[in-house]
């Protein structure tokens, strides 16, 4: 069986550089990270710019991703069942919760974003559609790592990140989170990431009851919670809302 082509493994972990970090680097910043020559990495920026995957800034001279990534990723998003099937409840359950919502499915030993409700009120938010979760610091990521076999292996025995002094890093931590998830049917995530910032979030099912991703409320924790806890209404909503996508999937009532 043929190997890996070079030069195309190469080209993509220069778009995963730029997605990362600052976003716009220089030749030198490329093909020192990457450990690649800089007339190589020269020849594939050069081509990624031609195909519209980079773009150079004119006065810095840097390299940052360009359009053509964006429209490839909105027709993957397109066309991805899951994120089609939940689009309106999504919806429906930022304007309910007054919060903002996120569609998260399992993606290398992370939770990808693939759908993005901002908080319905006027307060300046980016969009974090393509951004990367942790499975062990998010209620996104705990549903799914409770629910989820594959995530669980992907997550490893730790010790884990510290994102905050609430973030679980040790393995039995983890698993007894876990448990307690199974148990009730929904994951929190308290400050575990960043500090003032609460999740809620619930498994959702396709048509062969398998885990596909998961939806959490995402907010201030003097909105998400009362007395430290997440609010029962909530908690509601948000199981909800994944019921309803699941059974638009095939899952049936549950």
């Amino acid at each position: 069986m043929p190997g890996p082509i070079q030069s195309l493994s190469r080209a993509a972990a220069i778009l995963r550089l730029l997605a990362g970090g600052e976003r716009r680097l220089g030749l030198s910043e490329v093909s020192t990270s990457l450990g690649l020559a800089k007339g190589t990495a020269h020849g594939i920026l050069r081509t990624l710019q031609a195909e519209g995957f980079v773009e150079q800034d004119a006065e810095s001279g840097k390299y940052q991703l360009g359009a053509e990534l964006l429209r490839l990723g909105q027709s993957y998003l397109d066309v991805h069942e899951l994120r089609a099937r939940a689009l309106v409840w999504a919806d429906d359950l930022a304007r309910a919760a007054g919060e903002t919502v996120y569609l998260g499915v399992l993606h290398q030993r992370g939770v990808l974003v693939v759908h993005h409700v901002f908080r319905p009120d006027d307060s300046r938010q980016v969009l974090e559609v393509g951004s990367m979760q942790p499975l062990h610091a998010t209620a996104l990521g705990k549903v799914l790592l409770a629910y989820d076999p594959v995530a669980r292996g992907e997550l490893g025995e730790g010790p884990f990140e510290a994102y905050t002094a609430r973030t679980l890093t040790g393995a039995a931590e983890v698993d007894a989170e876990c448990a307690l998830i199974r148990e009730r049917g929904w994951a929190d995530a308290v400050e575990e990431t960043w500090e003032g910032v609460a999740s809620v979030a619930a498994l959702i099912q396709d048509r062969r009851r398998n885990p596909v991703g998961a939806v959490c409320v995402s907010g201030a924790v003097e909105t998400v919670c009362q007395d430290g806890f997440p609010r029962p209404s909530l908690v509601a909503s948000v199981r909800s809302a994944a019921r309803a996508i699941s059974r638009d999937l095939g899952a049936g009532r549950f």
